[in-house]
């Protein structure tokens, strides 16, 4: 078991673990923490808890102190700054006839790194516009350019079941989704049925393949010519949550019914 604290950053609703690092916290204190991002002020959302190792991914970073009135302050005063610098590197793109969509902008704590996240069909030779945004904000430039799914998990939203999008919640990674997952679970391959709100495959289509895929050992192919309950012909579908085929008789009928791979005969 490992001593945690669950932190998230302002905008999104995913839940990231710390290591206390021996600190006296809570939850609801801001916390200033080092990220892949560079320094960053978070909110503790969970008090100090413990959790399996096998949930979490070690070695954790540790928190590495409460945040003081000075950080706060510095915080909300990069915030305001972001907000022009968006602006600017909109115009500046807009200038040097960059074809990029800026989704957001952050600097870190101690302003050593002023962090842009764009969306483009193409990859964008952004050097120049580094430049001039370094020389006006007098810090490392970083753009980032990114996908769909990327700016999905990033700004979150609301699924087509009704929940909140995985990939913004539980996901660490995207995981690889292919359209044989649908045909595996015999989906509609309908777009506005199997996409996401980022236009992309669902996520959740990969949760269950593997089950389906397991499933269907114990069931004949599509084609394949069976006899189940003295009727006789070939499999057209498979019902394999609901343990049924439906069966393509000679005289063109289709008939579902029950599959017990020891009642059947091929």
């Amino acid at each position: 078991m490992n001593e945690v604290i669950g932190i998230n950053f302002e905008g999104s609703s995913r839940i990231y673990y710390f290591s206390p690092n021996k600190l006296d916290l809570k939850k609801k204190d801001k916390l200033v923490l080092e990220t892949e991002r560079g320094i960053q002020l978070c909110t503790a959302v969970t008090d100090i808890i413990e959790i399996p190792d096998s949930k979490i991914v070690t070695p954790l970073r540790p928190v590495l102190r409460l945040a003081t009135k000075e950080d706060i302050k510095k915080y909300e005063e990069n915030k305001k700054t972001c907000v022009t610098a968006l602006e600017k590197a909109r115009k500046l793109a807009l200038d040097l006839k960059l074809d990029m969509k800026f989704i957001d902008c952050s600097f870190t704590l101690d302003r050593n790194q002023l962090i842009f996240n764009f969306l483009a069909d193409e990859r964008i030779d952004f050097r120049e516009l580094a430049k001039k945004l370094a020389s006006i904000y007098k810090t490392r430039i970083e753009l980032r350019q990114v996908g769909v799914r990327d700016k999905a998990k990033e700004i979150s939203g609301i699924g087509p079941c009704g929940r909140v999008l995985c990939c913004s919640t539980f996901l660490n990674d995207f995981n690889s989704v292919s359209i044989n997952m649908a045909k595996n679970q015999n989906l509609s391959l309908n777009p506005t049925k199997i996409n996401g709100i980022c236009g992309r495959l669902l996520c959740c289509l990969k949760y269950e393949d593997d089950t389906y895929t397991e499933l269907k050992k114990e069931f004949p192919s599509i084609g394949t010519k069976v006899k189940v309950n003295d009727i006789e012909g070939k499999v057209v579908s498979q019902n394999v949550l609901n343990n049924k085929i439906t069966i393509e008789k000679a005289d063109k009928t289709q008939v579902e019914v029950e599959y017990n791979k020891n009642e059947s005969s091929k």
